[in-house]
């Protein structure tokens, strides 16, 4: 059942960080979805970091941190995404 919820976590998470991001990110869906994921766990080790990963009530702080993982992740995974297929397409031409 974690792995559910982090699936779903990763899926609003890259979703709203692809929102977030300028421009037309190029990244499928599936990558969007382990971005978000990484960058939920990426919050939760920096919420961890700085002693507030447990709070009574809803943990907004937490949150904030994994959807700011999320939108650091998928903005360098989509430029990392696209020097890889652009380069991949030069040299086949």
């Amino acid at each position: 059942m974690t792995w559910l919820w982090a699936i779903i976590v990763g899926l609003v998470l890259g979703l709203i960080a692809k929102a977030i991001i300028p421009g037309k990110q190029q990244i499928p869906l599936w990558l969007t979805v382990i971005f978000g994921m990484l960058g939920s766990v990426l919050g939760n080790w920096l919420a961890t970091g700085i002693g507030v990963n447990e709070t009574r009530g809803i943990d907004w702080i937490r949150h904030l941190l994994q959807l700011v993982g999320a939108v650091v992740i998928v903005g360098i995974g989509d430029r990392l995404w696209v020097s890889m297929r652009g380069h991949k397409r030069r040299t086949t031409s």
